[in-house]
Parts: C-alpha cells; sequence; structure tokens
C-alpha cells in the first residue's frame, strides 16, 4: 500500500493557440496542458509526453512542476486520451497544498483470493467495485487499498464498511453498503446433458402425437377422396 510521492515534471509555458498548435505539438511529442487552482490565474502549458507518461506511472501522484521559473505541487483533475493507442491527447492539472487534504479516487486491490474457501470450492469471486473516493494529504494518497478476501466462503458478499484505510487517510464514498466483492456458485454457460436430454424427450413426447394425427388426418382425406371418386 505505498503512498504517493512528488515527481519532479518540466513543462513549457505556452500561448492558448487553437487546436491546429495543439496537433502540431502533439506531432513533436508534447502534451497540451493548463494549470489552474490555488487562487492564481490558469497558466496553458506543454510537456514532454514520455516524461509525462513516467511521472503519473503512480496512480494518483503528485507533481512537481516546474513552469515558468516557478515551482507548483500539482495533481490531475482531467486528462483527455486517443480512444484507440490510449496516449495522453491534453491534461488539465490543480494546484495543491501539500498541507491540505484533497479527495481523490484509488484502486481497491483484492489479495488472497487464491485461499478462500469458497473460491477453492469452485466459487467465482467477482469484484463489482474497483475504485473508491478517499480524502487525505496530497502525499499521502495511497496508491491502491488492499483487502484480504481468503476467508471469503461460498455466497459472501464484501461491502465497502469492510475496507480499512490508513491512518490519516478517510474513505469518503457516499455509501458503506456499497458492495465491493460476491463470492458466489459456478454459473453454467450452457444447460447440463441431463437437462437437455430431458427437455429433448419432453419435445419429442409433445410432438408424437401431433405427428400421429397428422398421419391420420391424412389417411382419412386420402380415404374421403377415394370414396367421392367411387360415387
Amino acid at each position: 500500500m505505498a503512498k504517493t510521492s512528488a515527481t519532479k515534471l518540466e513543462a513549457h509555458p505556452r500561448s492558448a493557440e487553437g487546436s491546429r498548435a495543439a496537433r502540431r505539438l502533439r506531432r513533436e511529442g508534447r502534451v497540451p496542458g493548463v494549470l489552474y487552482g490555488g487562487g492564481e490565474d490558469p497558466v496553458a502549458f506543454d510537456v514532454d509526453a514520455r516524461e509525462l507518461r513516467q511521472a503519473l506511472a503512480a496512480r494518483g501522484a503528485v507533481l512537481d512542476l516546474a513552469l515558468g521559473g516557478q515551482s507548483s505541487s500539482a495533481v490531475v483533475k482531467h486528462a483527455d486520451h486517443h480512444p484507440v493507442r490510449g496516449d495522453t491527447m491534453h491534461i488539465e492539472l490543480i494546484r495543491v497544498r501539500l498541507d491540505v487534504a484533497i479527495q481523490a479516487t484509488v484502486m481497491v486491490d483484492l489479495t488472497g483470493a487464491e485461499d478462500a474457501p469458497g473460491v477453492r470450492e469452485g466459487g467465482v469471486l467477482e469484484q463489482v467495485t474497483r475504485e473508491v473516493t478517499i480524502e487525505a494529504l496530497p502525499n499521502e494518497i495511497p496508491e491502491s487499498l488492499q483487502h484480504d478476501v481468503s476467508g471469503m466462503a461460498m455466497n459472501d458478499t464484501l461491502f465497502l464498511s469492510a475496507l480499512s484505510a490508513p491512518s490519516g487517510v478517510t474513505i469518503v464514498d457516499a455509501s458503506e453498503e456499497i458492495v465491493i466483492a460476491t463470492l458466489t456458485p459456478p454459473r453454467l454457460a450452457v444447460e447440463s446433458e441431463d437437462e437437455i436430454e430431458t427437455e429433448t424427450e419432453r419435445v419429442g413426447e409433445g410432438e408424437a402425437p401431433a405427428a400421429a394425427a397428422e398421419a391420420g388426418g391424412g389417411d382419412e382425406a386420402a380415404a374421403g377422396d377415394s370414396g367421392d371418386n367411387a360415387e
């Protein structure tokens, strides 16, 4: 449950020149962005795409952004990604104070699933909720919240209220009854062979009388025709 630490990132001020200029920056391997908040005016910037990717490798990382001769602590507010490649196309950062708690979204990491009695019995462990909102000082935000599920039995449900957070971190999601995971008996993708055979027999039994009736009806019609022709 490692905590994030500030990562240095060098940015260059830029003038907001529109989409054409942004496309040119991306072709040059840079990502346009905006820094705002903290009671100061927004500042447009661009950063090296590779350096940005490395800086954001740790989820919820606090960035030590060097911009225009000044250094600001900032976190990601929003990022636009390419729909196919996943590359960051534009990023928005917000200034933060390291002594003031902020809210952030972190992953829930379930451990010990292979040892859970329900899983050993063939049950299916499904993680329903993968992210939760927490509040902490920027440098105290964990990369994830880990929870040991090795004690889960068949038909157990893990609720948000069962999760614990490290010291200085508060889980702030609205309801403690949010379902994090369930452990249920395996769901068959297709019916069992016995069920298929039984169903087939029922269909066959239902069709036989109908087929006989149709055959009998055909014979009666034929007999009727013969009688008419005889007359």
